[in-house]
């Protein structure tokens, strides 16, 4: 976990200046936490927006009731647009009011606002365009989280290394985000998922910009907060997102932006690997109805062109794996704006 001694000092990561970092806290059913959470982000935290997401709870006026931070903004959704609806609409007010670095902080005391400026630190130091917590980091601390989260983060973290190409990552769903306010105006917000499938989806726009991602360490932390996240209803869902997200993802970085050698050892592979399990396919069922063996020299056609689809396959993804974004992308951006 981090502490105040193990926090370096958000402004001296950027001497000379002191960068603007706003923190967004989404809000919906968390009354009974959300006022902790605002006092306990830092003094170097310029703008604190917290998004009433049509809450039942009316977390917008309790906020403005029991907070006088000069740094909070109270912003209202008339209808609940879910957790990735509430971030960007935090993510434009940052862009609005020229910060830096937006940071992304749940309101149910899940997250440690300590932990903020190690979280800010790499975009400052010009590292990273965008951090995440991983809850995963030390194994030590892995069996606090409840197993169900466990497992499915284990399987969703797969799933988001093949979508998004950031396979150096781990954790995807963790909500713990800062973001450099340049790549934010250049990613296409109206088109990021809305709800749950948030985090994941925002991965896939990053890395559509060949943006850095970095994890930073940190604590899993659970009280009497309740996940308004049911498996069974988002499970079908982030699957259909997941492999849309690969196609799309391969065919922009593979055939369209560019064309290195890995474009056609992935189209090889898929074609030797498709007409040895359709070729070997139909004559396994030719000899199981006929009751003849298949020809020594059909069943070579098949193992050869399946091995060599496969060592193809393999030989891209040996790419792909190595291919993660190296340069961070808002060092080469030209922000015409006063900061």
């Amino acid at each position: 976990m981090a502490t105040n001694d193990a926090s370096t000092n958000i402004v001296s990561q950027a001497p000379g200046k002191r960068p603007r970092v706003a923190v967004v806290i989404p809000c919906y059913r968390v009354r009974a936490h959300v006022l902790g959470v605002i006092e306990a982000i830092g003094p170097d935290v310029t703008r604190i927006y917290c998004v009433d997401d049509a809450c039942p709870e009316a977390s917008a006026d309790h906020i403005e009731a029991g907070t006088h931070d000069p740094r909070v903004r109270v912003l209202r959704h008339d209808q609940n647009q879910g957790v990735g609806g509430a971030t960007i609409t935090g993510y434009r007010q940052a862009i609005a009011d020229g910060m830096d670095v937006v940071v992304k902080l749940d309101g149910d005391g899940q997250m440690d606002p300590a932990l903020l400026p190690e979280l800010v630190a790499p975009i400052l130091r010009g590292e990273a365009d965008y951090t995440k917590g991983n809850r995963f980091w030390d194994l030590r601390q892995i069996g606090r989280m409840p197993l169900l989260r466990r497992l499915g983060n284990l399987g969703l973290s797969f799933l988001a290394k093949v979508s998004s190409g950031y396979w150096d990552i781990f954790d995807p769903t963790n909500g713990y985000t800062a973001l450099h306010v340049a790549v934010a105006e250049r990613l296409p917000l109206d088109q990021v998922s809305r709800r749950y499938f948030f985090e994941t989806d925002l991965l896939f726009r990053l890395g559509t910009l060949r943006a850095v991602v970095v994890d930073v360490p940190m604590d899993a932390r659970y009280g009497d907060e309740k996940s308004n996240l049911r498996v069974s209803r988002v499970l079908g869902e982030f699957a259909f997102k997941h492999l849309r997200n690969a196609g799309k993802r391969l065919v922009y970085n593979y055939y369209l932006r560019d064309l290195p050698a890995a474009s056609l050892e992935l189209l090889a592979g898929v074609l030797l690997l498709g007409f040895s399990l359709v070729f070997g396919g139909w004559h396994w069922w030719l000899s199981a109805s006929t009751g003849q063996a298949a020809a020594t020299g059909t069943v070579m056609v098949a193992v050869v062109t399946f091995v060599s689809g496969l060592q193809f396959v393999l030989a891209f993804l040996n790419h792909d794996i190595a291919n993660v974004p190296r340069r961070p992308l808002h060092t080469l951006l030209h922000r015409h704006r006063r900061m």
